[in-house]
């Protein structure tokens, strides 16, 4: 198998990472999406989605990072992605709730229009309304994930045990540390983020990502 990924991406750190913790045989090909590699010759081609990560597995392509993890963990029979239904119903939950609804708000109105050019709003006014926008819901959403979805007992999303979910959401969530979010008022998603920090590989895996984060430490952000 074959991973067409960039270190720094949110949506490639959940798969290597989870690639990484299993030990699972993929070669990594890195799209340098700082270049824009990833909107040209020859990659547009294999993807025309045009965007990482992207899984190729002898003649079957797959992209979307929630569908990878999926794929992978039922490739290896991974106990990280229940075969009990109902069980796998919560991780799909808790993977749709991230996708759908935290991300749109927490990356793409708060995060990505003041650190990606092509994300800026086209006006100082419609910018800072739509970072407004972005921060206050995420503040709601995250308040949900602290106090519904982990609560004051689970070490995981989905209960006691790590699934695909934690992986996923692990990735979308640190993305707030570009801006410098500070996550304190919600001691429950603290918490979980200090148990995935705790996973043997995550030091190597994000090491890039941290390198990203050091080198716009002096710029001005808002943030949570």
């Amino acid at each position: 198998m074959k991973l067409y990924m960039h270190p720094v991406s949110m949506t490639s750190r959940p798969v290597r990472l989870f690639i990484a913790e299993n030990n699972i045989p993929v070669e990594e090909q890195m799209i340098d999406i700082f270049t824009g590699e990833h909107l040209q010759e020859p990659y547009v081609t294999i993807n025309p989605n045009k965007l990482v990560p992207m899984l190729e597995d002898g003649d079957y392509r797959l992209t979307e990072s929630s569908a990878i993890l999926k794929y992978l963990a039922d490739k290896i029979d991974s106990p990280a992605y229940p075969k009990d239904l109902q069980q796998r119903g919560k991780v799909n939950e808790m993977m749709d709730w991230f996708n759908t609804g935290f991300y749109r708000e927490f990356g793409y109105g708060l995060v990505y229009p003041q650190i990606l050019p092509h994300y800026r709003r086209p006006s100082d006014e419609v910018q800072s309304g739509t970072i407004e926008w972005g921060k206050e819901r995420a503040k709601k959403s995250l308040q949900v994930l602290n106090d519904h979805w982990i609560g004051p007992d689970q070490p995981y999303l989905c209960g006691e045990q790590i699934t695909i979910a934690d992986y996923l959401a692990v990735g979308l969530l640190t993305l707030g540390e570009v801006v410098r979010c500070n996550f304190s008022a919600y001691p429950n998603v603290e918490r979980w983020l200090g148990n995935m920090k705790q996973l043997p590989n995550w030091g190597k895996i994000n090491e890039e990502f941290y390198g990203y984060v050091d080198s716009v430490k002096d710029q001005p952000f808002d943030a949570i």
